[in-house]
């Protein structure tokens, strides 16, 4: 259901407008995933800006999950659902989504959590910080070593977050990262579409380099 590429994580912006057009302008770039998360939002807003993301994401073919809010997933009938450390039960969460969407877990530092989410039968685990994040700036960082560890073990995607840019992603993938989750790198960039592009073209050139 996932293929490899950016994980687009949208920014807390309070403009729904601008928040859509900015999202619909990076859909050409192809992204893997999209991530509605807005912490700054109400229920009425959160759910006014998922709702109108979800309609130029499917009309672009591109999944849309929604961060740390299983029943607005479920309500507005998004893609899937992120969850975080405080946002419930994965094994839950993944009977109330049924097989066909989007279930992923944040499990940060933590190998238990990775465990516990691939036993739930989550779509893809996410670990970070992997660098200093403007977003969360005490975000605890992990190695890059869990990435690698989780493939391994888990056969699942794997999903890198955290201060990750262009010029910082490389060592990601090559540690096995599937999903790169940015914010602030597209959404701030002078281009954002391009800025989108090239992070595609991370993935196209790690997958034409043979094989060891």
């Amino acid at each position: 259901m996932l293929h490899s590429g950016l994980y687009l994580v949208t920014p807390d912006w309070p403009d729904t407008d601008a928040l859509v057009a900015a999202v619909a302008a990076l859909l050409p770039a192809r992204p893997a995933l999209v991530q509605y998360r807005n912490k700054l939002a109400n229920g009425a807003l959160r759910r006014e800006q998922a709702s109108r993301l979800l309609a130029v994401c499917r009309a672009a073919g591109v999944p849309l999950v929604i961060n740390d809010d299983l029943l607005l997933a479920l309500d507005i009938g998004a893609d899937g659902a992120h969850l975080g450390r405080d946002d419930g039960d994965p094994a839950a969460a993944r009977q109330q989504l049924g097989a066909g969407r989007i279930l992923g877990v944040s499990c940060y530092n933590e190998w238990p959590r990775a465990v516990a989410g691939a036993a739930a039968g989550v779509d893809y685990l996410a670990f970070g910080a992997m660098y200093p994040s403007p977003t969360k700036p005490a975000a605890l960082r992990a190695p890059l070593d869990l990435l690698t560890r989780a493939k391994r073990e888990f056969g699942l995607p794997v999903a890198a977050i955290g201060g990750i840019t262009l010029e910082n992603a490389p060592p990601l993938i090559d540690a096995g990262a599937d999903l790169l989750a940015v914010i602030s790198d597209v959404f701030s960039a002078p281009d954002p579409a391009a800025r989108a592009v090239a992070y595609a073209g991370l993935f196209d050139r790690s997958h034409q380099e043979p094989s060891a």
